[in-house]
């Protein structure tokens, strides 16, 4: 009886290896060599007089090279397609995205020298359109923002490779280490007199950051909280305390890049510990706030996170209690020039930041919380 032909003899297997994991292994190795070049992001300190006893990090995810703290997460779902056979030379990149993550991903797909289409809802601000062409994407603009899945879908369909952050980004990230976000953050803190932090607040996107955190700190038998920021009213929120997969959001957001309509598949309930509902007024007067405290403008994400890390901190000072409280600062405020920063669209959406801000500033002054009233 002959024996078969080794598989690497079969004339048959050689031309598809050649076309088809030789480029697979060539972009694994650029994205390889991205990483080695990419260093770190600043962990910044803020120390404000109301609070002695309870620093302040930011972890500025706005310095990676597309700008954003979806730069991790675009890598991630890279590595994902191209490991689990789904991505191929030449095969156009498709996702669903409100902007910074279809900025990183298109980043990412110029890098590999990939087509690339992001399925932006038409009320995405306009900087991110264009900053995803600039990178060569193109912008597949939807009307209603609840069709963008569908429209993803339908460019699936037609041979596209779905990256699927809504669906993917949980388990495509690696939560135990190999310097995911919650990592970074700890090794940072290190030298710090807290170098375990009390809370950890991140808003709810695709929910990979939540779910990356909170494995991480059950992972690390860490005793540090996680709280999840979210506009008021989005599904997150309504979902977690119901550990209801069914909820959707009950008003929408001028928040973009998390409150989302609906729970997305990555949302993991069970490692969040709190969850802040934020009136969306206060999350652009807090971004208001962050450039006087930093220097530096931020998106609205960056505000939602900072409403939440004030409250906790006012509820440990009445506590008598001490500790770090770390959040992120999650993408550029200068794709947002023309919405949340511009006094005329504010006033069009009636955004009036002013008595937020006085509170905020009071608050870091004394560190007692004192929520103004909401208009009707």
């Amino acid at each position: 009886m002959s024996m078969p032909m080794h598989p690497h003899a079969a004339p048959e297997v050689l031309p598809r290896f050649g076309r088809g994991r030789r480029w697979v292994h060539e972009a694994l190795e650029r994205l390889a060599q991205e990483a080695a070049r990419s260093a770190d992001t600043h962990l910044l300190k803020l120390a404000l007089p109301g609070f002695p006893q309870i620093p302040f990090y930011f972890k500025d995810e706005s310095s990676h090279p597309s700008g954003s703290l979806k730069h991790r997460l675009a890598r991630s779902l890279f590595l994902y397609a191209l490991c689990n056979g789904r991505l191929a030379e030449g095969q156009t990149v498709v996702d669903a995205s409100s902007g910074s993550t279809a900025i990183a991903e298109a980043w990412f797909a110029r890098l590999l020298g990939l087509p690339f289409v992001a399925v932006m809802p038409a009320s995405t601000a306009p900087g991110k359109i264009r900053d995803v062409q600039a990178l060569g994407g193109h912008c597949d603009l939807v009307d209603d923002p609840a069709q963008v899945h569908a429209r993803a879908a339908w460019h699936a369909e037609r041979g596209a490779c779905h990256l699927d952050q809504f669906g993917l980004a949980e388990r495509a990230t690696d939560w135990r280490g190999n310097n995911n976000i919650a990592e970074s953050i700890l090794g940072q803190l290190r030298l710090e007199p807290s170098p375990v932090p009390s809370w950890i607040v991140c808003g709810a996107g695709t929910g990979g950051t939540s779910a990356t955190i909170g494995r991480y700190l059950r992972y690390r038998r860490l005793d540090t909280w996680l709280c999840v920021a979210e506009p008021a009213g989005a599904a997150f929120a309504g979902g977690w305390r119901a550990q209801d997969r069914a909820a959707c959001a009950t008003r929408p957001t001028l928040i973009e890049g998390i409150g989302r309509p609906r729970v997305e598949p990555g949302f993991l309930f069970d490692v969040v510990d709190h969850v802040i509902e934020v009136p969306d007024t206060a999350s652009i007067a807090a971004t208001l706030f962050l450039e006087e405290c930093l220097g530096r403008r931020y998106g609205g994400s960056s505000g939602t996170n900072l409403i939440a890390c004030m409250q906790l901190a006012a509820a440990m000072r009445a506590c008598g209690e001490a500790g770090g409280i770390v959040t992120l600062l999650c993408d550029r405020g200068e794709r947002y020039e023309q919405t949340l920063f511009d006094p005329t669209w504010r006033a069009e959406h009636r955004i009036d930041p002013e008595r937020w801000l006085a509170a905020l500033r009071a608050c870091a002054h004394d560190g007692e919380w004192r929520a103004p009233p909401e208009r009707p």
